[in-house]
């Protein structure tokens, strides 16, 4: 389904319970989001789309974001979600709005950095943001970060992590390659006083052990890292329960897996991050 394309006709109440869960990311960071779903959400089908081909979507513009964001989106709901899960901070900044418009009736729900938690747990009042250029780059960060600034007198510094995502892709979460590319990002950030990060990209989960030891070595004995998986988690599940939603099969869930690069590669990621083989599926050419 293409960008412009109709949005689709809504689905009878009655089938719409027993209709999976749609979530996408530009890679695999989003996985970082499926696993509090899966946990949360044992019973649901869920369809989870990396679009690595595509990746990292941090050093595109926002047009390309917008219209990778809606061909995904697109997908999702020509295979008949009842909700979509835009795990990607990048993707929720730019192009959620323009998912909202066309779709409508559609559960959407996005992922933000998480300001606000951060700045009410830190003590110096400063906090570091790990995210993508883009993200902090969006009109919607900016507000956020004004907004939760001017309500807490919290000091925001931000950090655009160029080339993290890249390492993450290729599985390279431990790799000295990647851990000199987080000391780089982490280490100014806690010499300028931060004693709490947010993870604003969801991929960064995934090396969360290297950035809490980045921080350490630079100071902060135990750093305070927010990660809003679990609260678009919370999220999704009161917008279910307000539309009465949540599946009333007691079959097991299921999970199918689409990519627009390596299947294998992707495999092998389910395997090592999440302890799961789903079925995976390659999407080529111009499918999405």
């Amino acid at each position: 389904m293409s960008a412009a394309a109709s949005p689709a006709t809504p689905m009878p109440m009655a089938a719409l319970h027993h209709a999976p869960i749609g979530i996408f990311d530009s890679g695999i960071g989003g996985l970082s989001v499926l696993r509090h779903i899966r946990a949360a959400l044992p019973r649901e089908k869920l369809l989870y789309f990396a679009d690595s081909g595509y990746a990292p979507y941090g050093d595109k513009d926002e047009q390309q974001i917008v219209a990778r964001s809606l061909a995904v989106a697109g997908f999702l709901v020509d295979a008949g979600v009842k909700a979509l899960v835009v795990a990607c901070n990048t993707a929720t900044a730019a192009a959620i709005l323009a998912i909202r418009e066309h779709w409508p009736q559609l559960i959407v729900v996005g992922i933000e950095p998480g300001l606000k938690p951060a700045a009410a747990h830190s003590k110096s009042g400063v906090v570091g943001v790990l995210a993508t250029r883009s993200t902090l780059a969006s009109a919607r960060f900016i507000q956020l970060r004004d907004q939760i600034a001017a309500a807490t007198g919290a000091r925001f510094l931000p950090q655009a992590c160029v080339g993290l995502v890249d390492q993450i892709e290729k599985g390279e979460l431990l790799s000295a390659t990647t851990a000199q590319l987080v000391d780089r990002y982490v280490a100014p950030l806690i010499e300028q006083g931060a004693d709490t990060l947010v993870l604003g990209c969801t991929h960064y989960p995934f090396v969360r052990a290297l950035i809490e030891s980045s921080a350490r070595h630079a100071g902060v004995a135990t750093p305070f890292i927010v990660d809003t998986g679990e609260a678009v988690t919370r999220q999704l599940l009161r917008l279910l329960d307000e539309r009465s939603l949540r599946t009333t099969e007691d079959a097991a869930a299921a999970l199918t897996a689409y990519t627009t690069a390596s299947a294998a590669t992707l495999e092998t990621i389910f395997a090592n991050l999440l302890k799961i083989r789903p079925e995976i599926v390659q999407i080529m050419g111009k499918t999405v």
